[in-house]
């Protein structure tokens, strides 16, 4: 990693190799480095085409992306406009450098920006550290909702009713 103080930004097309390297990392970490089936292809035409549908932040040093903040506006029948945080994460040799809560920040503001009514995200339930950076900033972890999940091929054999 270089020694150039980090910048952070908004996005860009071209970040979008090292983007999904990053989130391949973070893949590893979660314990599913074969979960990704995400592709370059797909990323350019949900984030750049013609109806992006998520946003995101970069923090990078030089060359080096150092973290990434992936999220996307969703709507809540009981709050109107909300902002979910797909993904937060940090490059591995740059935890502990504050560079979670710049990126975190950063989607804050852009909730506030928005107009948004709330801000939600997921924690695994493992990652201690994670759940006592949010805590930290005065989050509320909740533990009552289960979530639902259709794979892509769960979604392929759905059977509607007739």
């Amino acid at each position: 990693m270089t020694n150039i103080s980090p910048t952070l930004r908004r996005g860009q097309e071209s970040d979008l190799p090292r983007v999904l390297a990053l989130i391949q990392e973070l893949a590893a970490f979660e314990r599913e480095p074969d979960a990704v089936t995400n592709t370059l292809e797909m990323m350019r035409h949900d984030g750049f085409g013609p109806a992006p549908i998520f946003g995101f932040f970069v923090l990078e040093s030089g060359p080096d992306l150092l973290g990434l903040a992936l999220f996307y506006t969703a709507y809540s029948t009981w709050k109107g406009r909300m902002l979910y945080l797909e993904d937060l994460v940090v490059t591995e040799t740059a935890r502990r450098g504050g560079y979670g809560r710049l990126l975190f920040d950063a989607v804050v503001a852009e909730a506030q920006r928005t107009g948004a009514q709330r801000m939600k995200w997921q924690v695994l339930d493992w990652n201690e550290p994670a759940i006592a950076f949010y805590k930290k900033l005065g989050a509320s972890i909740e533990g009552e909702w289960l979530n639902g999940n259709l794979s892509a091929e769960e979604l392929h054999n759905y059977r509607f009713s007739s």
